[in-house]
């Protein structure tokens, strides 16, 4: 089990600071870049990944189409206790649709012959401001050199500029310019989202049927799966990734989970083509820090804390002997330490072996992943962190700042 544990640790050290999601029982998968030269492929490249054993191929959403002010918060409510009643999936599908856009990318590549063309590539994304900021996925616009957004009336925008892209997930931020009255979703509030759950999905898909849309539950949550494209590179572990059964089809990489008050709580980003009735969403919390920080200065940096960490669950707690069953063990298996130099970790005095409980109150695990809830804040503000050592609780103020490049 240690030997276990310890490679576990060592993945995900190469892979990034501040991802607290260990992915045990994780494995290379199949996953579709939504991009791929001349054929209409549905899922272009493939994940693979394991949850109890029982093997499962994903693919991102995009879609092949080859030869060719600010409503972000929920002012507190929490619209993950609602349900659906008769007739509320048609309402809130309508409302929420104004918000989905198609966008359609062009990119440049090289065939055998080292001949170039255009390849065309579709996906979706949400409105998030009425000035223009669009979500997406880092994979839906990776590489264009151009990208067009159209509205669900049809309203086309050319030459859209992609203003930043997060570090550590699979996420772009578009702006639309010189607009002011766009229908800006409302982006609700995925610490509180609960398996059982009923959402709808909405998105391109396809890359044909704009705005399609399905409905299901939240199947899970705390997920992990690796991915990596076509050729077996550019491998990418994603984490804290919401399950849902609600039917995701190719092209609605970006689109949004809305909970039954019309509220969007995650961004679809893969589906299974093994399996039925699985795909995952990224946490919206994640991305408001850099979303705040875009529509404040219209520049964005992710927020981290600067750490090495093993989300906690029941197995790991007794792998190493852990007075808690959640939360984050800063913790390296190498030897050099867990808290990297010169970081927000370091300068507030965050040691390794440290136990990360809680972020201002918010449970870690059971809200989210610590790299998900400290994405929730922009860099410079300054959170509490309930904090484990040596058997004792203690409260550490950290002041987060920008990735590091």
């Amino acid at each position: 089990m240690e030997s276990e544990k310890g490679e576990i640790v060592a993945a995900e050290e190469k892979k990034t600071l501040d991802d607290s999601k260990a992915a045990p029982k994780v494995e290379k998968t199949k996953l579709d870049t939504g991009r791929s030269g001349n054929t209409l492929a549905i899922i272009l490249s493939v994940i693979a990944i394991i949850f109890g054993g029982c093997g499962l191929t994903l693919g991102w959403m995009g879609y092949d189409k080859s030869n060719t002010p600010i409503t972000f918060l929920n002012n507190g409510s929490d619209g993950n206790s609602a349900n659906f009643t008769e007739g509320s999936i048609a309402d809130t599908a309508n409302k929420v649709s104004k918000s989905v856009v198609s966008i359609v990318t062009s990119t440049k590549v090289r065939n055998y012959f080292g001949q170039s063309f255009d390849s065309a590539a579709a996906g979706t994304g949400i409105i998030a401001t009425s000035d223009g900021y669009i979500l997406t996925n880092k994979h839906v616009i990776n590489g264009a050199t151009n990208v067009t957004v159209i509205l669900d009336d049809g309203t086309t925008y050319e030459d859209v500029e992609v203003v930043a892209t997060d570090p550590l997930n699979d996420v772009a931020y578009l702006k639309i310019k010189d607009v002011s009255d766009l229908p800006a979703a409302t982006l609700g509030d995925s610490k509180t989202i609960h398996v059982g759950q009923q959402v709808i999905a909405i998105g391109n898909a396809l890359g044909e049927y704009q705005n399609t849309v399905t409905a299901g539950i939240i199947s899970g949550t705390g997920r992990s799966v690796t991915a990596s494209d076509s050729t077996g590179t550019n491998a990418e572990t994603l984490t804290d990734m919401i399950q849902t059964d609600a039917a995701i089809n190719s092209g609605n990489s970006g689109g949004p989970l809305v909970n039954a008050a019309g509220e969007v709580i995650g961004i679809n980003t893969a589906t299974s083509a093994s399996a039925e009735n699985m795909g995952f969403a990224i946490p919206i919390s994640s991305v408001k820090g850099m979303l705040k920080q875009l529509t404040d200065t219209g520049k964005a940096e992710r927020t981290y804390l600067g750490v090495y960490s093993v989300e906690i669950t029941p197995e790991v707690a007794k792998s190493y002997n852990l007075p808690v069953e959640s939360g984050a063990y800063i913790y390296s298996q190498s030897s050099y330490s867990a808290i990297a130099k010169d970081s927000p970790a370091a300068k507030a005095g965050l040691k390794d072996k440290d136990i990360v409980t809680k972020i201002n109150g918010v449970e870690v695990g059971a809200a989210g992943s610590l790299a998900s809830l400290i994405g929730e804040y922009k860099p410079g503000d300054t959170v509490q962190l309930t904090v484990i050592r040596e058997g004792k609780e203690t409260a550490i103020n950290v002041t987060l700042a920008g990735y590091p490049e």
